[in-house]
């Protein structure tokens, strides 16, 4: 363990924070205007952990195979935590376009380990970074706009309508770059099976 695994650590622990303050909020007496900005706070601690940790790695020549693994795996958990979270309660997202970012991982993580098993390591795509930049950006969009909805100034109706559009922006490109990562890695695909 070195300073950027506990920092991707710190990811995967604030993860299931998200839908425990939106789906009990009443229950710790938060006010619904308060639940963005506790968002936007966490969403940024998390990006910004994910930006550090893999600086801190390099600059301090710690890059390593627990570190390839986690980090993917914590944006993963971060990303896909809260979108799940928002297929409930006002947001209303539809679960089929978040499934395609957990189906996407599931089968992307599945076929590196399978090809790892057999002495084949399948590098990351640029696709992939853009994937999580991508999901981030939406993410923090529909952050943001919950602000003015819970303060009246945009209806729910143009809230959930912008919400769908920028996921489904994201789930096609989030689909898009499995296809690439396939394309890309199929020779040493073919090798491993």
């Amino acid at each position: 363990m070195n300073p950027s695994h506990y920092l991707t650590l710190l990811r995967i622990f604030i993860s299931p924070i998200f839908p425990i303050l939106y789906l009990e909020r009443e229950w710790f007496g938060i006010p619904l205007t308060w639940l963005p900005y506790i968002f936007l706070l966490l969403l940024a601690i998390c990006e910004c952990s994910d930006v550090l940790d893999g600086m801190l790695a390099r600059k301090r020549n710690e890059v390593t195979d627990l570190g390839k693994v986690l980090d993917p795996m914590a944006d993963s958990i971060t990303h896909i935590s809260l979108f799940l979270t928002f297929t409930q309660g006002f947001v209303a997202l539809p679960l089929l376009l978040v499934l395609v970012f957990l189906y996407r991982d599931f089968f992307v993580s599945t076929l590196r380990t399978l090809c790892a098993l057999r002495g084949v390591a399948l590098a990351a795509r640029f696709s992939g970074k853009m994937k999580a930049i991508l999901q981030a950006l939406v993410a923090f969009t529909i952050i943001t706009l919950m602000i003015p909805y819970t303060l009246g100034i945009i209806s729910l109706e143009l809230f959930q309508q912008i919400s769908f559009i920028a996921v489904a922006i994201s789930a096609v490109y989030t689909a898009i770059s499995v296809v690439d990562y396939v394309y890309a890695n199929w020779t040493y695909i073919k090798k491993a099976f």
